[in-house]
């Protein structure tokens, strides 16, 4: 029956060259044989396969064979790629002097099960297969973890994506070497926060991450937060989205502001530690920052609070909503603003000046000066409370303000 699986798997992806133009003892391994056991289809597709040997030469001559691009990934241990549209074709040489050897240094069982397209072998030394139907995460063997401390961290995205459970005793282990996690590049830790803020059972494992100690080190102030403030946060995320609040990565973004310090400068130096990109960064401070003034609002603003309420925070807004639901601040104090942002055509959230400087520099016979800016501001808060509709009417408005400030 896996073996079927297995079959079933490749036959239904959509790779663009013919598998069976890897030698004879060429095996499909890893998150590809647990994927294809599981019949867990992802887009684009990524099959791992190990060599004897030769693997970098294999690869040159797999990628040349159906036009595929080729990149070396690590050519002291022989490590290729074959690029496609549709996904990748990995090859490796095995790390030992046998296949059992390499698969008994991989991180978990589930991940150490081979299968050899031409005999059709399935090899499974470490009882990966019996923890694949338990839905069961095992660690092989303590000295892998510690070998690549980022398996830790791993082991939980992977629980949450794959809806699986960590058995005892390698949490035990993983959260005894939490403090391993320091050594490993930010960008690898990033990409497995990533991977569990957007993971179907994501905050499950990343509560259980962060009880067991796994982000003292990156993010030092997570421990403010449980599974009950990172559910409500996703009901917050549910909630924009489907009231057309959209934001680039609003699911990891809103939940990483929950995580970081609350003081905006000391987040800032959390997000870049963990090389996050500079807008995601300014994104989160800007959260970080507005979303204790919003907390502290009891009662709806004035049209002139909202418009400068909007030229701070429109451009975080759906995360900082988002934040705002989970935090269950009350809907008549965020309705009329989600309102607002919502309609292109409203005043206060999107306002449309009846004048530019250059016009009130000419009409007004005034010289480029801070003024300006704040007669424009003036202008638009007048808009808005319906005291000026026409280009006139603007300017005629600044010239009074002018008058009485002489």
């Amino acid at each position: 029956m896996s073996i079927a699986k297995i079959k079933l798997y490749l036959a239904q992806v959509d790779f663009p060259g013919d598998l069976a133009q890897l030698p004879d003892r060429a095996y499909l391994v890893g998150g590809s044989v647990r994927d294809a056991l599981l019949q867990r289809y992802k887009i684009p597709l990524d099959l791992d396969f190990v060599l004897p040997e030769k693997a970098i030469p294999t690869a040159k001559r797999f990628a040349r064979l159906y036009q595929g691009g080729f990149v070396v990934l690590d050519e002291v241990r022989e490590i290729a790629r074959v690029v496609f549209e549709q996904g990748t074709l990995d090859l490796a040489n095995q790390e030992g002097a046998s296949l059992e050897t390499d698969l008994n240094r991989r991180d978990f069982t589930i991940n150490a099960i081979a299968y050899n397209l031409k005999s059709q072998q399935l090899v499974d030394p470490l009882g990966g297969l019996a923890d694949l139907e338990q839905g069961v995460l095992r660690m092989v063997a303590v000295k892998n973890l510690e070998d690549d401390p980022l398996r830790l961290l791993r082991a939980y995205r992977q629980s949450a994506q794959l809806n699986f459970t960590i058995e005892a005793e390698t949490q035990k282990a993983i959260a005894k070497r939490a403090s391993l996690l320091k050594k490993i590049a930010p960008e690898r830790v990033q990409t497995e926060l990533n991977y569990l803020f957007t993971a179907p059972q994501g905050n499950k494992w990343l509560a259980a991450a962060i009880e067991d100690g796994l982000l003292n080190f990156w993010l030092p102030n997570s421990h403010q937060v449980d599974l009950a403030q990172l559910d409500n946060i996703t009901r917050g995320i549910k909630f924009c989205l489907e009231s057309g609040l959209k934001y680039p990565a609003l699911d990891i973004l809103a939940k990483l502001s929950a995580l970081v310090a609350t003081k905006a400068e000391m987040a800032e130096a959390e997000l870049t530690r963990l090389k996050y990109p500079r807008n995601q960064i300014k994104a989160i401070t800007k959260t970080v920052k507005y979303l204790p003034l919003l907390q502290q609002i009891t009662q709806q603003m004035s049209l002139r609070e909202q418009y400068f309420w909007f030229l701070k925070v429109k451009d975080i807004f759906p995360i900082l909503m988002a934040r705002a639901i989970a935090l269950k601040i009350p809907s008549q104090i965020t309705s009329p603003l989600i309102e607002r942002y919502l309609d292109p055509s409203d005043p206060v959230a999107h306002p449309q000046c009846l004048v530019t400087g250059n016009d009130l520099m000419r009409e007004l016979n005034l010289k480029p000066a801070r003024v300006i800016g704040e007669l424009l501001t003036e202008i638009q808060i007048a808009q808005i409370e319906s005291k000026v509709t026409t280009t006139q009417q603007a300017i005629d408005f600044a010239n009074s303000i002018l008058q009485s400030s002489k």
